[in-house]
């Protein structure tokens, strides 16, 4: 196995930090990350609600969270 030489510095520091080894601080990564997946994989489907319509209306831009909040909830008040 080779491991990126960034990372494996990274690793190595993190390990000395944690008064551990390369190894065992691999190990426990590798225990988190697997146990994750299981509880993923063993998850329920919740079924998202959607909604009738014409699709993305004009003057909506998707990639302006600030201009979306402002159709949803109206114009900010200044105080």
């Amino acid at each position: 196995m080779r491991l990126n030489d960034n990372l494996s510095r990274q690793v190595k520091r993190l390990a000395a930090d944690e008064q551990t080894t390369f190894t065992a601080l691999l190990e426990q990564a590798l225990r988190e990350m697997l146990h994750g997946r299981q509880e993923r994989v063993g998850r329920e489907r919740v079924p998202l609600p959607t909604f009738r319509g014409q699709g993305l209306q004009p003057g909506v831009d998707l990639d302006d969270s600030a201009a979306l909040l402002e159709l949803m909830e109206g114009p900010v008040e200044a105080p």
